[in-house]
């Protein structure tokens, strides 16, 4: 009977093993195949589009890596010194690094924040905030967003 469990044990160590492995072996084909990408806010093949119609004329976003219309999408948004970013939110949560200007962060019943170039910021899904471009613009901001994106006018109820 032990020399049984030994057995057992042995082919169950011996089971997990390949699958790990063979798990190992499938992520690094991938990872492999999947090339790098190094991307400035200068770079003259980066697609600029509008942002959401409710944004003042002057917004654009470019996608650096992933679809929009799923998760984990990264972009730059840009917008022109002295631009007021309307009260907004996202369904996602958005992790943020200012890459140029000056930007002041108001989210809902907290302290304003000002961004300067390397300054990182988080945002927690679906919490309403807006901003405001200095006049040392634009500003250009790297986002990642772990849903798909999307944003939505915030109205205030009084």
């Amino acid at each position: 009977m032990e020399n049984l469990l030994k057995i057992s044990n042995l082919k169950c160590g011996l089971i997990f093993l390949f699958l790990l492995m063979s798990n190992t072996f499938f992520g690094q084909e991938k990872a492999e195949s999947e090339l790098s990408i190094v991307k400035t806010m200068n770079d003259a093949d980066l697609n600029w589009s509008p942002c959401p119609a409710f944004m003042p004329v002057g917004c654009s976003i470019a996608v650096l890596q992933g679809d929009p219309a799923k998760r984990n999408v990264d972009v730059y948004f840009k917008v022109p010194a002295n631009y007021q970013i309307p009260l907004h939110y996202h369904t996602s949560a958005e992790r943020m690094i200012l890459v140029s200007g000056e930007l002041q962060v108001t989210y809902t019943g907290e302290k304003s924040q000002i961004l300067k170039p390397g300054s990182y910021a988080y945002g927690p899904a679906s919490k309403p905030h807006s901003a405001k471009c200095g006049d040392n613009g634009p500003c250009v901001l790297f986002i990642a967003f772990e849903e798909p994106l999307d944003a939505f006018p915030f109205v205030e109820e009084n």
